[in-house]
């Protein structure tokens, strides 16, 4: 009997099959009204670049593959398996593929109908280093609906991967998948059927894509004939993808709702910020930044990514809060290329959000034209230029005579302001149109660390380092455990401020401070913040700064020492971990 939240919402990462059975299918009970398509990774070969990988060691920490896989709406994860030429990969997925409608119990969905549907299976692999850094290896869509005219509805397919970025040509390995259909079909299609359906669906993707790009070359001679200047600016209608796949931008962008995961759109800014920012890789020199636009799937895997997929995840949320979002593109200082997230109040207020750091600022326009009686404040906001703005209906290129954000009215409907694009043709080739090749979004999975547990873990090891540095330096470590525990207010104070705007208990930790620190004695205290769970780099980063230095080396009297940890958990695997070192000793003067 399966729990409704269960069958209703995405499965968290981990949960997949073989969580629960070993390799070998046994028994399940399998909703009858309900078609489910079997996956199984069955190894990997080829993977060359692994050939000089030792073996492991029996409990020796190691590289690893992850398989993480998306299909209408449920995500699932593999175990990890060491890196290899030959990847050790056996697991298995059960993929709901079609239920029927209440009442309808009695006609199971046949393969004709499973046919029209064109949702592929997204495929991610993640390699994990030995000190926790994620690295997209290959991003891949393979289509399942060939097992519809497999003989015996059973068939194996050898999945070539092709790496990312500027290697998206070149093959990574190979993995086996068999696809197998629950329950078996009565009555199987004939691969002309199949394969004629497959050339139609890319054909008619392939023309909607032609028209849109005419479309698209029509606009962009218009935007240019407004002003000659425009050439200059950062008005972009296509990104690439993972792939190398150039893609409408309006397409890396979707209303997402985070079901229960995520309950204000502050936090929802507060999520994104918390996940890993990492610059696209470029091989070789020069300033020319590397353009990767990631599908919602490898940039969740991954846990990291580039400032256009956190603008691009942030106002996917946004628009599912049901807020006026938009992605602006243009610059920051020293005209250095940035994306960044606006929303629209209907006050008319214009408020922009950072997607990395989670901050947000109101954008009141300077008039350029008024006398400049009083010196204008320079606005808070980091942004230089604007060059246009989009969301999932909308593409608007900013024809103002000048770009600069300061100066820029947001008036939107204002087409002597803002040049959009036709609707329609937004439509054509972003979902929820009919056949197209932009990867359906998936949901956003509950975290798996346990707060607790990961605090815990990351405290005592810091313990140990900041005992082990001191002892280097010839000086004994006494904590103390009460001050240790005083500082978690604290910590619990600066999250809520980073996530609401408001801060609160301050004066109760002062109090308790006071309480705890004899008369004559000092208090210093360090907090600092950070976005992954490795101790010994946070403590190398602690050591960097002067005062967090000054605690840990502290010499005197009566020295104490006290560590807090306190590790906040949001959706997938993105953490906010803040650590606070303390001191107390006898001042002597």
């Amino acid at each position: 009997d399966v729990d409704e939240k269960e069958r209703t919402s995405a499965p968290k990462p981990a949960t997949h099959f073989v969580d629960r059975e070993p390799p070998v299918l046994k028994k399940t009970n399998i909703d009858p009204t309900r078609r489910y398509l079997y996956l199984q990774v069955l190894g990997g070969k080829a993977f060359l670049e692994h050939l000089q990988e030792p073996e492991p060691l029996p409990g020796q920490i190691c590289s690893t593959f992850t398989l993480c896989l998306h299909f209408r709406n449920q995500r699932f994860r593999s175990q990890p398996v060491p890196c290899a030429c030959e990847p050790d990969f056996h697991d298995g997925f059960l993929l709901e593929v079609h239920k029927d409608s209440l009442g309808d119990g009695s006609k199971m969905v046949d393969a004709t109908t499973m046919l029209s549907i064109c949702d592929p299976v997204h495929m991610v692999l993640i390699r994990t280093d030995t000190f926790g850094e994620t690295t997209l290896v290959a991003s891949y869509f393979l289509e399942w609906r060939s097992v519809l005219a497999a003989e015996n509805g059973v068939t194996n397919v050898a999945v070539e991967l092709l790496g990312v970025g500027t290697e998206s040509k070149v093959s990574v390995g190979v993995l086996n998948v068999r696809l197998e259909m629950y329950p078996p079909l009565n009555k199987t299609l004939s691969p002309e059927i199949t394969n004629t359906q497959f050339a139609l669906e890319r054909q008619k993707t392939a023309e909607k894509e032609r028209l849109f790009l005419v479309y698209a070359k029509q606009w962009w001679r218009e935007y240019l004939q407004i002003r000659p200047t425009h050439s200059t600016r950062l008005v972009k209608i296509f990104a690439q993808d993972e792939n190398g796949a150039n893609r409408p931008v309006c397409s890396y962008i979707r209303p997402l709702r985070a079901n229960r995961l995520l309950d204000t759109p502050r936090q929802a800014a507060r999520f994104v910020s918390v996940l890993g920012y990492e610059r696209a890789a470029v091989i070789g020199g020069g300033e020319g930044k590397q353009e990767q636009w990631c599908t919602l799937l490898a940039f969740l895997c991954r846990n990291k990514g580039d400032c256009e997929d956190h603008a691009n995840l942030l106002c996917s949320l946004l628009l599912g809060f049901g807020l006026e979002a938009f992605v602006c593109v243009g610059t920051k200082a020293k005209g250095v290329p940035h994306t960044w997230v606006m929303t629209c109040g209907t006050d008319g207020t214009t408020t922009f959000w950072e997607s990395i750091t989670g901050h947000r600022y109101i954008h009141r326009p300077i008039n350029p034209d008024d006398p400049p009686l009083v010196e204008q404040p320079k606005p808070l906001y980091p942004y230089r230029t604007i060059g246009c703005l989009f969301n999932h209906q909308k593409f608007l290129g900013n024809c103002q005579p000048s770009d600069a954000v300061e100066v820029c009215v947001f008036d939107l409907h204002d087409e002597s302001k803002w040049k959009p694009m036709s609707g329609e043709a937004i439509k054509s080739v972003c979902p929820p149109g009919t056949a197209s090749s932009v990867p359906p979004f998936p949901p956003l999975c509950a975290s798996t660390i346990d707060e607790a547990v990961a605090s815990n873990e990351i405290e005592v090891q810091l313990r140990v380092l900041v005992s082990e540095h001191r002892k280097d330096l010839g000086l004994s470590t006494v904590w103390d455990d009460h001050l240790s525990y005083l500082l978690s207010p604290a910590l619990a104070a600066y999250e809520l401020e980073r996530t609401t705007g408001v801060s609160a208990g301050n004066e109760e930790f002062q109090d308790a401070v006071r309480r705890a620190v004899p008369e004559g004695h000092t208090f210093k205290g360090f907090p600092i913040h950070f976005v992954y769970r490795n101790a010994r780099r946070a403590f190398a980063t602690c050591l960097r700064s002067p005062f967090c230095e000054e605690i840990i080396c502290c010499r005197g009297d009566q020295v104490r020492l006290a560590v807090r940890v306190r590790v906040f958990t949001y959706p997938e695997s993105a953490c906010a971990v803040w650590i606070m070192f303390a001191c107390k000793y006898r001042s002597v003067l």
